[in-house]
């Protein structure tokens, strides 16, 4: 008996060493492919970079480039207690309680490390290269939950797809020092320990589960998505029998530890236990318990004792049920909202900003996207998504129906805000990513096992393929988990087991037919060809947004005309000039779109920016712009303002300026100041500029300051945005004076004038010469007053 086990044992050796051996290369070249995919990531990043210079984008980093140098000069306890009195005036605004501090805090520990490591580096390059450093970290964790889910062939392509994804690189280029840079990372990361927790049922896991949360909270308010669609997969996972004590462990520490932590962060605080956005979480931890403690009596219990015990738990989980849910309405009542935010109120009903709260409906980003948009953003990857979904279903796990509900409920809230597009990217690559890894598979493996029977036809003539053959092939090279093969296996399993297998062939041969499908050989290799192109084309497109669409930075703007290229650099001119030619003290009146770009770049208080915390605020300085030039002067006088900054692209074709926006003014001052209304500004419904205007429009400060002499630049005033000649050319301004216009009239800057001196009333005529003689004199005086 001793010598055939010995003789198995040294046959199977060497087998074992060749599997270990292909594990072992396996591994290495999934690393070196993961080290490639995050160069990648951080390279195409780069253009923005290598076609323009190293910049900060768009507005909302410059708040933060601020903030984050405010932070590496004055250290972590002055940001959490500094007030800015430059922003906001006269309120003025306290950063550390009003910030997500995920992104400063993470920069700021860059550029720490960086230079206790002698590393000369300045704070606005780190800023700059924050998000590409942070789509690679992406990458690999969008690797690592795919991996979970569908094993390393499906994360290698699902980071390699991230890494390129065009709606992730839109926010993620470098320059642009938002907090979604470091919040993607975040939120794929969150869901990786989520999923590995869920697998595994460690309490590590679920401990750095809850550590990841409180990094996405300090980062994003982003993160009720996370604190919505976990307990959103556990109530699914319960209602269809899927409960697991591995469940419980994954769920119940990340309520209880995430809450904790979350309500740490200064502009979160008791918000994470006290708005509507969390109160699913809270819900959905109470059935949890209910749950787990009905299984844990079930298995101590009688039968019969255990259905009294259920009749009492239910019964009484019920009533505290009940009880939560009382409390939690009477809270929620007592909230004029619902206990919701603005932006989540919009989310749940896209009318409700533009009926409500027209300044977040404002905001261009928070529009419902187009269908062209998700070919633009996705790309293929929106066809590759249902293929996917299907992949996911067979078989379905726990970690499959994450990734299911991940995708479905990122599609609605895209459709829903075009922000939100950055959250259906990941789910989109990683859906598509299990898509290809299982077609590639299913492709390559038909070509395997028919390319031998081609070459055998010579000498074994069958006639064709005969299924088979094909299956017992299939069956002797599938390899399980652990990776070692089923030919392997009999050396441990007894006689009587293999009989057993011998003996139900039936039950197992259909489902194996179906999961490992072969198809004809030209078919398959005509597949794999067009699956070739398909990822081509889609890195060609990437490419292309990445240096083309997204690559420019929204303060220096360029065109092509047929004399080359055209370059705009007049927001940094207009910036510069309000730095050295006004006193610091000075305060500028903008729309809020650039009130972060003037703190950051002109260091001058501004009277409202892009936080848009205070609607008043807000309202008034739109009702200034929409008001006549008198009655502008005054507001913006009793706001102790003393230049007024307007963008205007009439003369080069630059769309997005304030006569474009300043309908928005017009409802978001008439929301506050009911005397503002937007039929004034209108003729027969439709927004004019030209000699069909209406006499308010035509009279308003936002009109005459953006045209105030643009007749002079080609004698027609013709406006290449509206393309159409203003109405109203010839006029001149009273209250104010025109002190800088840009290069290109894109940014014009105008100063108050000073308050003429009061006059007292005509002075009566005296009868007497001597009082008639002294009158005279007065009046001729009067007359050489130089603020007359």
């Amino acid at each position: 008996m001793a010598a055939p086990e010995t003789s198995t044992a040294t046959a199977a050796t060497p087998t074992m060493n060749g599997t270990t051996l292909r594990h072992a290369f396996g591994n290495v070249l999934s690393f070196f492919i993961l080290l490639l995919i995050g160069v990648l990531a951080f390279s195409i990043r780069l253009f923005s970079v290598i076609k323009y210079e190293s910049i900060i984008h768009e507005f909302d980093p410059y708040f933060n480039y601020r903030v984050t140098q405010f932070l590496s000069k004055n250290g972590i306890y002055e940001f959490w207690n500094w007030f800015d009195d430059r922003t906001w005036y006269p309120l003025g605004r306290v950063i550390g309680g009003t910030v997500y501090p995920g992104l400063t805090l993470t920069a700021g520990t860059i550029w720490w490390l960086l230079n206790s490591l002698n590393i000369p580096v300045s704070v606005e390059t780190v800023c700059v290269f924050t998000a590409p450093i942070f789509s690679a970290f992406a990458s690999w964790a969008t690797y690592l939950l795919t991996k979970e889910v569908k094993g390393p062939g499906a994360g290698l392509a699902a980071a390699a797809l991230l890494a390129m994804v065009p709606s992730y690189i839109s926010r993620s280029v470098a320059g642009s020092y938002d907090n979604e840079a470091v919040a993607i990372f975040a939120l794929i990361f969150t869901f990786f320990l989520y999923i590995k927790t869920l697998n595994t049922g460690s309490l590590f896991y679920a401990t750095l589960n809850a550590l990841a949360y409180f990094y996405m909270v300090c980062s994003w308010g982003g993160y009720t998505f996370i604190i919505n669609l976990i307990p959103m997969h556990v109530l699914l996972c319960i209602v269809t029998g899927r409960y697991s004590p591995r469940l419980y462990i994954a769920y119940a520490p990340l309520v209880v530890l995430g809450t904790v932590l979350a309500a740490l962060v200064p502009v979160v605080g008791f918000n994470a236990v006290m708005t509507s956005e969390h109160f699913a979480s809270f819900l959905v931890f109470i059935v949890i318990h209910v749950v787990a403690f009905v299984y844990y009596i079930k298995g101590i219990l009688s039968p019969k004792m255990f259905k009294v015990a259920v009749t009492l738990v239910v019964s009484v989980g019920l009533v505290v049920c009940c009880a939560v849910i009382a409390v939690l309405v009477a809270l929620v009542a007592s909230s004029p909202t619902k206990g919701w935010s603005g932006r989540s109120l919009s989310l749940l009903d896209p009318t409700y900003a533009s009926k409500y709260i027209p300044i977040i409906a404002s905001v261009s980003e928070h529009q419902p996207p187009t269908w062209p948009s998700y070919f633009m953003d996705i790309n293929v990857l929106a066809f590759l998504v249902p293929a996917g979904i299907i992949a996911c279903f067979s078989p379905l796990s726990d970690a499959s129906s994450f990734v299911v509900l991940y995708i479905v409920t990122s599609v609605y809230f895209s459709g829903v805000m075009v922000r939100l597009m950055l959250v259906l990217a990941p789910a989109a690559c990683i859906l598509s990513g299990i898509a290809l890894s299982q077609a590639f598979d299913v492709f390559t493996r038909s070509i395997k096992f028919q390319l031998p029977s081609l070459t055998m036809n010579a000498e074994v003539d069958e006639g064709g393929s005969n299924p088979v053959t094909v299956e017992g092939q299939t069956e002797v090279t599938k390899t399980d988990k652990s990776g070692v093969t089923l030919k392997e296996r009999p050396s441990r399993k007894n006689k009587k087991k293999e009989k057993e297998q011998l003996e139900k062939p039936s039950v197992k041969s259909k489902p194996e037919k179906k999961r490992l499908l072969v198809l004809p050989l030209e078919a398959s290799m005509i597949a794999l060809l067009l699956l070739v192109l398909l990822g081509g084309f889609y890195v060609v497109h990437s490419v292309w947004a990445a240096a083309e669409a997204y690559s420019a930075p929204s303060i220096v703007l360029t065109s092509h005309s047929h004399d080359g290229l055209h370059v705009f650099d007049d927001f940094r001119e207009a910036y510069a000039w309000l730095s050295h030619n006004t006193d610091v003290d000075d305060k500028v009146a903008s729309w809020w779109d650039y009130g972060y770009q003037t703190t950051a770049m002109a260091n001058r208080t501004v009277i409202v920016d892009n936080n848009t915390w205070n609607n008043t605020h807000i309202a008034t300085v739109g009702t200034a712009m929409s008001s006549p030039e008198k009655a502008a002067w005054e507001i913006f006088n009793s706001l102790d303002v003393k230049y007024v900054l307007v963008v205007f692209g009439g003369l080069v074709g630059y769309p997005s300026d304030d006569i474009n926006k300043f309908l928005w003014m017009v409802r978001i001052g008439g929301g506050v100041f009911p005397h503002i209304k937007e039929p004034d500004y209108l003729r027969d419904g439709q927004y004019r500029i030209d000699s069909q205007a209406t006499p308010t429009m035509l009279n308003c400060l936002m009109y005459k300051l953006s045209y105030y002499r643009f007749v002079e630049t080609d004698g027609k005033a013709f406006d290449r945005v509206r393309r159409t000649e203003i109405g109203k050319k010839y006029f001149k301004l009273t209250h104010f004076e025109e002190v800088f216009t840009t290069h290109h009239w894109m940014v014009r800057i105008y100063k108050l004038k000073p308050q003429k001196n009061r006059i007292r009333g005509k002075i009566k005529k005296s009868k007497s010469k001597s009082k008639s003689t002294s009158s005279s004199k007065r009046s001729g005086t009067l007359k050489k007053n130089p603020w007359q």
